[in-house]
Parts: structure tokens; C-alpha cells; sequence
């Protein structure tokens, strides 16, 4: 039986006068592959800071491993949209593993045997254990994602969110990194947010479209209804399983 992962009950959320998220309720389970989808704005990001812990909800309740974010933030494992590093700077591909285990260890505490096995195997899990004395600066955008995704394993979670991962990755290089959360969401539970509603459809188990309010079923199933509410515009077709989708005009 799975486990429960994530519940949220009637989570809103506002900035001043503007609603982000209204009435969010949802729940995912151990080893769920959720994708969540909709537009630019539509507060993707806001509802994965939720579940972070990084944004308190002005009405409603989060438990994340049956108990408050904040408090299971280390067994959760975090890759945000945009890394943002300068390329020069003289740090290894070990080194960034190591950063995932300050939620265990603290800032100024030494890393300790455990820490280190952890870091490689995160770094073999992901194919990059060869890289390891690698400049950060000097892998491809595949390769660093990799290295990022690595660094989120090194905390051991039970739970990995991923905010549009794969964006400035090549294609070749995209269907291996689904591939790889395909094996990963064997020992864990996956939320991640994409625009890529072909991807979506060939590798998650579950969908769910989120445009202030979230439209989600448990299930992999979307109606027309919706698409139409989530993107504001009608949608004819999206094929499963197939790079296709056809959009009306609006």
C-alpha cells in the first residue's frame, strides 16, 4: 500500500489583494511521477514553495510526510528553474554533491564518511560519478542538470521536486534524463513542473493542470473542460504519447 506524501487541504495563497492559488487540494502518494502543467503565471513555482515549506498559505493546511514542510525540508529533494552560478567558479562536480547533505550535516559542520557515500552514489545514480573532479562550468546543460539532480539525491529524499528541469537541455539528452526519473520514482515520490505537454504525457504516471485553481483526478486522465479552464482557450487534441497537440486560436 502507498504511502501518503504530500496532502494539502484548501491551500490559498495571496500576495496583497492578487490570488496566486485558491482552494488547492491535493494528494500524492510514494512512487507517484506527477507532472503539473499550465501557463506562465498560473503559480506552479508558488505551489512547489508550498510544499517546500518556503511559502506559508494564507488559508488551509500542508503536511508533507505527516508533518508541517519546514520540518521534513531534508528528506525533500530540490532542483529550481533557473541555477544560477557563474561559470568560472572554481567548483567541482563533487563539491556540489556535497551541498545536498548541509540539511543533514549543517553549514559549518565537517562531512563526515556517510556524507561522502552518499554523494557518490547520488553521482552514480546519474552517470556522472566520472566527472566528479569536473569543473561545474565546463559540463554541457545535460550534464550539469545531472550534476544538480545529484545534489538533491544526496539528501537521501523521499520526496524530489523538480521545477522545469529539463528547459536548455538538447532533445537527445532530455529523453535520457526522463529515463532517469523513471528509475528514481521507484524509491521515491516525483512532482515536477514542465511546459512540455508531450514529455508530460509520455513519462508521468499522473497529470495535473494548475492555473490559480488545480485540476487533478489521481490519474493520468484530463478533461477538455480542463485544459480550457487551465489555458484559458479551447483545446482540440493532445495526443498521448505523441510531440503533438493542436491549439484554437485566441
Amino acid at each position: 500500500m502507498n504511502k501518503e506524501v504530500i496532502n494539502l487541504k484548501d491551500v490559498w495563497v495571496r500576495y496583497e489583494d492578487i490570488t496566486v492559488l485558491e482552494g488547492i487540494n491535493l494528494v500524492v502518494q510514494q512512487h507517484d511521477f506527477l507532472g503539473l502543467i499550465g501557463p506562465n503565471g498560473g503559480g506552479k513555482s508558488t505551489l512547489i514553495k508550498v510544499i517546500l515549506g518556503m511559502i506559508k498559505p494564507c488559508q488551509g493546511t500542508v503536511s508533507v510526510l505527516d508533518a508541517p514542510p519546514r520540518k521534513s525540508r531534508k528528506y525533500i529533494g530540490y532542483v529550481p528553474q533557473y541555477s544560477l552560478f557563474d561559470l568560472n567558479f572554481p567548483i567541482t562536480v563533487w563539491e556540489v554533491g556535497l551541498m545536498g547533505r548541509l540539511g543533514h550535516r549543517g553549514l559549518f559542520s565537517r562531512y563526515n564518511s556517510e556524507d561522502k557515500q552518499a554523494v557518490y552514489k547520488a553521482l552514480d545514480t546519474v552517470e556522472m560519478l566520472e566527472y566528479k573532479d569536473r569543473q561545474i562550468g565546463k559540463l554541457s546543460g545535460g550534464q550539469r542538470q545531472r550534476v544538480f539532480i545529484a545534489r538533491a539525491l544526496a539528501a537521501d529524499p523521499k520526496l524530489l521536486l523538480l521545477d522545469e528541469p529539463a528547459s536548455g537541455i538538447d532533445t537527445h539528452m532530455q529523453t535520457e534524463f526522463y529515463e532517469l526519473l523513471e528509475k528514481l520514482k521507484k524509491s521515491m515520490a516525483i512532482v515536477m513542473v514542465s511546459h512540455d505537454i508531450s514529455a508530460i504525457s509520455m513519462y508521468m504516471d499522473k497529470i495535473a493542470c494548475l492555473n490559480r485553481k488545480l485540476y487533478y483526478h489521481d490519474s493520468k486522465e484530463l478533461t477538455s473542460d480542463d485544459l480550457e479552464a487551465t489555458y484559458q482557450c479551447p483545446v482540440e487534441f493532445i495526443a498521448h504519447g505523441v510531440p503533438h497537440r493542436v491549439l484554437k486560436s485566441h
